[in-house]
């Protein structure tokens, strides 16, 4: 039996059908989603890496300058402050939950580079292996933050640029439940490494004492 035209036509549709919907973009939300989504699994890797690393640094620079309970305190807190703020998967599309998770991040690198600081005052701990072993971890650890961050952004910025523009912008009406991604700031803090070999810091010019006044006149 020889297949109708009307049969021939709607087999070639439903062979075209994907050929079409994919050139137009239809698969271009959730496949930047999805890459958008495996650049944040490894900003969170290694954030987690440098959570690991903070317990023994912190313990290592105690054993050499207990004394600075100030800044020791303050890489506790903040750690412990980063590693409890929730993530899951409305975090990403949510600005004040990702902004809270980027700030914690954020005042953590601030105070690690004033824990890394405070090896100019003590020649010891300078000197020793398990601090700069566990140096050199920490200072490879924020690079690769820094690389983490900047690769995320780029994956949401394509992904995000999807919403705008036409034809997958049409597309966003199947894909209800794929919404605008959240990217990190600019920061400081975030973006640059704290560095591991501060040089110390020149002593201040003494201060010039002021012209006597002149003698009266006679």
């Amino acid at each position: 039996m020889i297949p109708s035209r009307k049969t021939l036509a709607r087999a070639l549709i439903l062979a075209v059908a994907p050929l079409f919907l994919a050139a137009c973009g239809v698969n271009a939300i959730p496949t930047k989603e999805e890459t958008a989504r495996a650049q944040w699994a490894e900003v969170q890797n290694q954030y987690q890496r440098r959570a690991d690393l903070i317990p023994n640094l912190v313990e290592t620079v105690k054993g050499f300058a207990a004394q600075e309970r100030t800044v020791l305190t303050e890489v506790t807190e903040a750690r412990a402050s980063a590693t409890q703020v929730r993530v899951d998967a409305s975090t990403l599309t949510d600005p004040a939950k990702f902004q809270q998770y980027a700030a914690a991040q954020d005042r953590l690198s601030g105070v690690l580079g004033r824990l890394m600081m405070i090896q100019e005052r003590y020649p010891d701990l300078k000197s020793n292996q398990n601090f700069l072993a566990l140096q050199s971890q920490l200072e490879g650890t924020e690079n690769r933050i820094a690389i983490a961050r900047r690769d995320y952004n780029e994956a949401v910025r394509s992904y995000n640029l999807e919403f705008k523009t036409f034809p997958n912008s049409f597309w966003t009406v199947v894909h209800r439940n794929s919404q605008p991604m959240q990217m990190f700031a600019a920061s400081d803090a975030a973006q640059t490494a704290p560095s591991v070999s501060f040089s110390p810091a020149a002593p201040s010019p003494p201060a010039t004492a002021a012209p006597p006044p002149p003698a009266p006149a006679p």
